[in-house]
């Protein structure tokens, strides 16, 4: 099926009004950022310390030679260990056999682990949202689709947990009650991206996730009441104008499309501010970052399939027949399935390598890859970005970049 976007215009009045509220409401911030920090300007505080002194008797001082020179007199004991990770020796041994080994340094095999990790997380996210796209030009279904990518995780993630491969979660009815509006978040953030992949150009829908911070700092100072510096919000101002420039020129513009991106930007804004206000302490056992994803996946699947059935089940086997008059059944298939692997692989191993990197490493590490998605998939789509559009969303993924920067320094 071959889903044709409408070109819609963009009433300038009320594009000029909704950023008029944005920037008063950027202002309001930073007015209340710039007071707190004159009202702390003033506080200083000084510790002294006082050196101790216990003078010790000679015979005390020749034991604890004695049993300095014993000590190193006495032979280390030899443990033989694939990869070393002292920070005298950092070596680690790829090879051994009885007349030698072959060693490297362990910050070499550091760092190619760490790029190969990188790597994988960016071509990964790439062909989702390749695949993702291709899927709904033939299959304008955006709620399977959402339902479909999240399902294909949940049985590697209960074969790992099943195996033993890696331990399962244990949570308690608190745990869980802590948990729903998390995944309610997740669930309607993962749907609001697919509405905006399918409904627009994917480097329109990224442009516009990219203000995800705006939506952040606003949820913290209204739930938390959180109050970042002032060059935090300052660092916004990128972000807007940008996402400002790329939507007013954008050719490929729908209010369906940017809908669902505000709409993902809100839910995945939420559910950070949620996770910070309420998982003060892990939800239960064995809740390291790829079991809580896992559990946030199972949740979200639960929340988005009565929407699929609601929205898309009435015409569901009528839009299939007419899919598969375009393109094969087994080529969709294939596809959707391909969608959901590539999704779930991607933020499984974005939490592994992010876990290993510093704050700054990984914005530098967000920025780079919502270049590669901007970018690949304009090549693969032929979609024409304008000039204008062009530098709006060069100076919006720039600002993400800077506020991340910025609130990193700034705590």
């Amino acid at each position: 099926l071959h889903h044709s976007l409408h070109r819609t215009t963009l009433p300038r009045a009320l594009l000029i009004a909704v950023t008029v509220g944005i920037m008063r409401a950027f202002l309001l911030l930073l007015s209340i950022a710039a007071a707190r920090g004159l009202a702390l300007a003033g506080m200083r505080s000084s510790v002294a310390v006082r050196p101790a002194f216990a003078p010790l008797a000679k015979r005390h001082v020749a034991l604890v030679r004695m049993a300095e020179e014993t000590a190193e007199a006495a032979p280390a004991a030899v443990v033989e260990e694939p990869c070393i990770e002292d920070e005298a020796v950092e070596e680690c041994t790829l090879a051994s056999w009885p007349a030698g080994s072959i060693t490297v340094p362990q910050s070499l095999v550091d760092r190619v682990q760490l790029t190969g990790l990188f790597f994988a997380w960016f071509a990964l996210n790439v062909m989702y949202n390749i695949t993702n796209k291709r899927c709904q030009n033939a299959f304008p279904m955006p709620w399977t689709m959402t339902v479909v990518s999240l399902f294909v995780g949940i049985p590697w993630v209960l074969f790992l947990w099943a195996t033993g491969i890696r331990k399962a979660p244990k949570l308690s009815s608190a745990g869980i009650k802590t948990l729903l509006p998390i995944g309610a978040a997740h669930a309607l953030g993962h749907a609001g991206a697919v509405i905006a992949l399918g409904a627009g150009a994917v480097s329109f829908a990224q442009t516009v996730k990219a203000a995800e911070p705006v939506f952040t700092c606003v949820l913290s100072f209204l739930v938390l009441g959180t109050v970042f510096k002032w060059q935090v919000y300052a660092s916004l101002l990128p972000i807007i104008v940008g996402v400002s420039l790329a939507s007013l020129k954008e050719l490929s513009f729908t209010w369906k499309a940017l809908y669902g991106a505000v709409t993902s930007n809100v839910a995945f804004a939420s559910r950070a501010v949620l996770s910070k206000a309420t998982m003060d302490k892990p939800a239960g056992e064995n809740m390291d970052a790829p079991n809580l994803y896992g559990v946030l996946t199972i949740m979200a699947f639960l929340y988005s399939l009565p929407f699929a059935l609601y929205y898309e089940g009435p015409t569901f086997l009528a839009a299939w027949a007419e899919a598969t008059t375009k393109v094969t059944p087994f080529w969709l298939t294939r596809q959707m399935i391909l969608d959901g692997f590539y999704y779930y692989s991607y933020n499984e191993i974005a939490f592994i390598a992010l876990n290993k990197v510093s704050p700054i490493t990984h914005s530098i590490a967000n920025t780079i890859k919502r270049v590669c998605i901007i970018l690949a998939t304009v090549l693969v789509f032929g979609n024409k970005l304008t000039t204008l559009g062009a530098i709006g969303s060069s100076i919006a993924v720039a600002g993400t970049f800077a506020y991340s920067i910025a609130k990193s320094k700034f705590k």
